[in-house]
């Protein structure tokens, strides 16, 4: 071997070995990457990327909590976390950065009379650049003040140019693409491309799940998940759910029970299992959280505490503004995978846009208190001072108009649905 590929050889095992030094280790079996998802990895935790270096995407989106916010104390209060600069808060819980890769870009479907795709809670990141949501999404965070606060793509390159993965962003986008003097644009996008193939990786989406357990038997027996009820689920036993977690499960998909699944689809996505989203909008209803740090963010919200967030609507106000009026108050639906993933039993997660909720008993104990309320009421009724279920009331809706329509259940049914929910953690098994 010639001197000069012995010297190569040195050079790319050292940057190896500073690749692999910035990367968190993983838990479980080692998942391949191509050189494209490697690249987003380690663009995806790198904390220099930002105002101070110490924020990194997975500052917010930690794979230990299914990919969201991993500071139990942030998550038991205002659920919002600080930027770069820690006076600084934006104005909604991180949502999972895992399983959205199937997102279609923002559109208006007539045929379910709704709007589908894009990214962030309210729809923004609508693919219209980039052809894809998800990397658009990606490329966000590093220009928002309130988050990650570089101030150009140029600023954003620079770092990336001093990082110790350039020769792995060459080889995925060729020799000289890291080029900051007139080609940052370029980079930027790039940069958002790459993070978007991680966040889409099996490493990310690895469908490991006692659900997915489940599901796999399921088929081997010709039986549709998707078909599940109240009045069938025994023939869904000794697939490896208990009767518990089966009976949640059912009254969850039936249209006559729960019904979560007509928004928390069942419908498999693109690797043949169901990502419990349908990316459309919905207003809950959901009361505000009177301890999101928004509110005193005065230099970016100048209307403090009487802030109201608006979600797709706010969007659409710019984007299309004849459709804005009757999408006021809709967020998007989130994937329900790993809603329960957390590194310890008395690790807070919250839960809804806002964080308001502090554990599953009490957002499904929500939805059933809105299904008997807003069901009596009809469709578009208002909430008032909330409806009740199991002895707990809540607060009048943030936004009081467009309110969807839940199904009534039974509030006894609520335990069987937290099981449920508690068999879409990742980890169950390995592949």
């Amino acid at each position: 071997m010639s001197r000069k590929r012995v010297f190569a050889l040195v050079v790319c095992l050292g940057a190896l070995l500073i690749f692999a030094a910035i990367l968190p280790a993983q838990a479980g079996k080692a998942v391949p990457l191509s050189p494209i998802e490697q690249l987003g990895k380690a663009l995806y935790y790198d904390k220099n990327l930002s105002l101070n270096g110490n924020q990194s995407c997975a500052t917010c989106h930690d794979p230990a909590v299914g990919f969201t916010g991993p500071d139990s104390q942030v998550n038991a209060h205002g659920a919002v976390y600080p930027g770069s600069d820690p006076g600084k808060f934006g104005n909604r819980k991180p949502p999972s950065a895992a399983y959205a890769g199937d997102s279609p870009l923002l559109r208006y479907d007539s045929g379910a009379m709704a709007w589908i795709g894009g990214m962030f809670w309210d729809g923004r990141a609508a693919g219209d650049e980039l052809g894809d949501p998800l990397a658009e999404q990606a490329m966000g965070p590093f220009l928002n003040p309130l988050e990650m606060g570089l101030t150009s793509p140029a600023e954003l390159c620079s770092k990336v140019e001093a990082g110790a993965y350039t020769g792995l962003f060459e080889q995925v986008w060729g020799t000289g693409s890291v080029n900051c003097t007139d080609g940052a644009d370029t980079v930027y996008d790039q940069i958002g491309l790459a993070i978007a193939a991680y966040e889409r990786s099996a490493e990310v989406n690895p469908y490991t799940s006692k659900f997915d357990l489940f599901w796999d038997k399921a088929k081997t027996k010709r039986l549709d998940v998707t078909k599940i009820t109240a009045s069938n689920y025994t023939r869904y036993r000794s697939l490896g759910l208990t009767d518990t977690e089966l009976y949640g499960l059912a009254v969850f998909n039936d249209p006559n029970q729960a019904n979560c699944a007509s928004c928390h689809s069942l419908k498999p996505g693109s690797k043949g299992y169901p990502l419990f989203t349908d990316y459309s909008y919905d207003n809950l209803g959901i009361p505000k959280n009177p301890e999101n740090p928004f509110y005193s963010n005065l230099d970016y919200n100048p209307a403090g505490s009487n802030w109201i967030d608006t979600g797709l609507g706010g969007y659409l106000e710019s984007a299309q503004p004849e459709s804005a009026a009757q999408e006021m108050g809709k967020m998007k639906v989130p994937t329900l995978r790993n809603v329960d993933k957390r590194p310890a039993a008395n690790f807070v997660k919250a839960y809804g846009h806002n964080g308001y909720f502090k554990s599953l008993a009490d957002i499904v104990r929500f939805y059933a208190s809105r299904g008997m309320h807003g069901g009596m009421m009809g469709g578009g009724g208002g909430m008032g001072g909330g409806g009740m279920c199991g002895g707990m009331m809540f607060p009048a809706p943030e936004v009081n108009e467009n309110l969807a329509t839940l199904n009534m259940f039974r509030c006894r049914d609520q335990s069987y649905i937290v099981a449920f929910l508690k068999t879409l953690s990742d980890g169950y098994f390995q592949r």
